[in-house]
């Protein structure tokens, strides 16, 4: 018996070297060989506080507050200088997202398990990122933070950084939680005939993530040189314009969850900005690459005067474009073509989503305005009313301004103009860029000047000076102490007059008696949860598949 228990020990001992063994083969990716590691021996240099140069690259951080970056050379040299020039703000991006990560998945095991399933999901990702763009990560990843050595090796968590917001767009996408809108208007519609472009990036990962904005600037040896709007140690493009014209900006879309590794969306829309001249060039770029989930690429051409819409799924490719008599495209988080327009999943989008609600809600205030300017897009981009004007809560996601953006974009094409909202969010100014001025001042600077246009500057919101942005600053707060209070093991009673201080830092907001309705709900008070419930459904909810929680969390109340 012992000898028969012996060898099925060894057996079972064996049967585990093999799995960790093949496990480590698949999941563990090799960096790729450079013939040219010179780069490596460059050396950064302090000029001051908030200004680093690099030969003739630099890091500077402007009057706003945000970090500018210009880079030049080969792939793996851009990358090396890249991460050289931004290695402190890279680590502070990184603790920032795995702190967010900690705070929505508390659980320790389920967090390592979630570590070898992404390793394991995504064993097969190096195989559709370019080998020009690996190599450039690969120089990122040199400059990478130690910190985080246990989730894996620095090559291979900035290689799956990059894939990052595929997975959790699809894991979050049965309640889309992401809201970004877009709009471009030329010809007639544009108060001086040309393209204009105007976009909000609502991707939200905490306030502490979206805080160091990095406006990065490229001068590749390979492709046109480009501008995009970025973290430090990301090379994707969610935001930005070349110097031929061709804008990019991406907008989520409802997709099932993946099945295996492609191509990150954000690394399509680089090699889009980075090597494409017109509308059809950027088609035909997204068209051979596989990605992981459904996005529509939206695409502007200054030699065209118009945008346009790639609408891509992990099975099908589609351009959408309007009649050019239109002179205007809304992009939002649905496809509009007739190839999509009978899709289940599309439809299902348009009804579960707020997405239809905000293109109604920007198709109004297109209406409202004859021509528009780029100071009139601003005001468009930081709309927070819903349809006609109605008070629907700070911070609803059926709202234009959901007050969580990343970033806002404003282009002109034809001018090469480009404003990037400072924060917070798209409150704060837009400073404007001209692409021809900064390629050709740009290579080689040495002292910390000023390179935005100073008269294009659009200025803050004067939102930020009233009671509701110090109140919605204080639901923010008061927001994350009830719903600690909802989630303890404990029941932590909330103090005399919180409850109401809470209700009135934001009493058109949904969410506001819904959070108050959990809290009620886990203290066993199921009049008051009931109470609450009911009034979060007398308001604007965003999605209706939040309405559908909150009547279920009602009738449960009502038993």
């Amino acid at each position: 018996m012992f000898k028969k228990i012996k060898r099925l020990l060894l057996i079972f001992l064996g049967l585990l070297i093999l799995f960790l063994g093949y496990f480590a083969w698949a999941v563990i990716k090799f960096p790729p060989k450079i013939a040219d590691r010179s780069s490596e021996q460059l050396q950064r240099k302090q000029v001051n506080k908030d200004f680093y140069t690099l030969g003739r690259n630099w890091l500077k951080k402007n009057q706003a507050g945000t970090w500018e970056l210009y880079v030049e050379g080969d792939d793996f040299e851009r990358g090396v200088i890249y991460g050289k020039l931004t290695k402190e703000l890279a680590e502070q991006q990184e603790v920032a997202f795995i702190n967010q990560i900690q705070e929505l998945v508390p659980s320790r095991s389920y967090l390592n398990f979630l570590k070898y399933f992404v390793a394991y999901f995504n064993r097969n990702l190096d195989e559709y990122v370019t080998a020009e763009y690996q190599r450039e990560i690969y120089g990122v990843s040199l400059s990478a933070s130690d910190l985080f050595d246990d989730i894996g090796p620095k090559y291979q968590r900035m290689l799956n950084y990059h894939a990052a917001h595929d997975i959790g767009h699809a894991l979050q996408d049965k309640n889309m939680t992401v809201g970004c809108t877009a709009f471009s208007c030329w010809n007639n519609k544009s108060a001086d005939h040309s393209l204009l472009i105007g976009r909000n990036f609502d991707f939200y990962s905490g306030d502490e993530f979206a805080k160091n904005k990095l406006v990065c600037f490229f001068n590749p040896k390979k492709g046109y040189k480009f501008a995009f709007v970025s973290w430090a140690g990301f090379i994707g493009c969610v935001s930005g314009m070349n110097e031929q014209g061709i804008t990019v900006t991406l907008n989520a879309a409802k997709s099932d969850i993946p099945t295996g590794a492609a191509t990150p969306i954000s690394l399509v829309g680089r090699e889009i900005l980075q090597y494409a001249k017109t509308i059809d060039e950027a088609y035909a770029i997204a068209a051979k690459r596989k990605t992981f989930v459904s996005e529509s690429i939206f695409v502007g051409s200054a030699s065209e005067n118009c945008a346009a819409i790639i609408e891509k799924t992990p099975t099908r490719t589609n351009l959408y474009k309007v009649d050019q008599q239109t002179n205007e495209i809304i992009c939002p988080n649905h496809y509009q073509s007739e190839v999509f327009k009978m899709d289940y999943d599309n439809m299902k989008n348009q009804v579960e989503s707020s997405s239809l609600y905000r293109k109604f809600r920007m198709q109004q205030l297109l209406n409202e305005q004859p021509t528009v300017s780029y100071l009139d897009a601003a005001r468009m981009l930081r709309d927070q009313k819903g349809m006609n004007n109605a008070d629907i809560g700070l911070g609803n996601e059926k709202a234009l301004n959901q007050l969580i953006a990343h970033h806002s974009v404003i282009f002109k094409p034809a001018e090469r103009l480009m404003w990037v909202s400072s924060n917070p969010f798209q409150l704060g100014e837009y400073d404007c860029y001209d692409l021809n001025r900064i390629f050709k001042e740009a290579p080689g600077l040495t002292e910390q000047k000023e390179i935005k246009e100073d008269a294009l500057t659009i200025p803050a919101d004067p939102f930020l000076k009233t009671q509701a942005w110090i109140n919605f600053n204080n639901f923010k707060m008061l927001k994350h102490h009830i719903q600690e209070c909802t989630r303890s093991a404990s029941k932590f009673k909330l103090r005399q007059g919180f409850e109401e201080a809470f209700i009135a830092s934001n009493p058109q907001s949904y969410f506001t008696y819904w959070i108050l309705g959990d809290y009620y709900g886990k203290q066993g008070d199921k009049n008051k949860a009931a109470h609450y419930y009911q009034l979060a459904l007398t308001k604007e909810v965003a999605t209706g598949k939040e309405a559908a929680k909150i009547r279920e969390h009602l009738a449960a109340c009502l038993r």
